[in-house]
């Protein structure tokens, strides 16, 4: 009798040991699923060249505030502009398009700005623009390699962000009265 209880006992343990193993190999199976979905998604995100003409533009006018040449960075402002009246918003996801319209009304607005105004005014503008970019790239990816760059001096001391194509720290906001203030936060691609 007691090596029936014993046999039972057994049974019932090594039984619901089995089922836990596969619950446990189901689980691990579907959170490897995801991660990889995951994965997948940011590669795509990651390496996208819809933002391309829209980043060159943007680059443009980074450049030209580095050189303090209002001019060129009015030029770099109609090239956003026209990258994103020609952006392939069919290819976005539906989720995306709509962030994507909040992006570029914000980032034409700016644009808008920096085509019409002096210098300083400029530099007040490309402070947003620049996260309305950095967003962007977020939300679409980018096939460039690019830094995303921070002085703490600017925007009256409170800091801020710059997307660059080189490593090398040439600040947009103070030009040559403070060319190498800032650090890299990260790389981008």
């Amino acid at each position: 009798m007691k090596k029936s209880i014993y046999a039972v006992a057994f049974t019932v343990l090594f039984l619901s040991a089995c089922k836990n193993d596969a619950k446990q190999a189901e689980s691990n199976d579907v959170n490897s699923k995801e991660i990889q979905a995951d994965k997948k998604a940011d590669a795509a995100t990651q390496k996208s060249d819809l933002t391309s003409a829209i980043v060159d533009g943007y680059l443009v006018l980074k450049n030209a505030l580095v050189n303090e040449n209002s001019e060129k960075a009015a030029e770099g402002g109609k090239m956003m502009l026209t990258a994103f009246s020609n952006f392939e918003m069919a290819k976005l996801t539906e989720t995306q398009h709509a962030k994507y319209m909040e992006i570029a009304e914000s980032a034409k607005e700016h644009a808008e700005h920096i085509i019409k105004s002096p210098i300083d005014h400029q530099r007040e503008h490309f402070e947003p623009l620049s996260i309305d970019i950095n967003d962007l790239i977020a939300l679409v990816g980018t096939d460039k390699t690019l830094y995303q760059d921070f002085c703490p001096m600017a925007n009256n001391n409170k800091g801020a962000m710059w997307l660059s194509e080189i490593k090398e720290i040439k600040n947009p906001y103070f030009g040559s009265k403070m060319m190498k203030c800032g650090s890299v936060q990260k790389q981008i691609n």
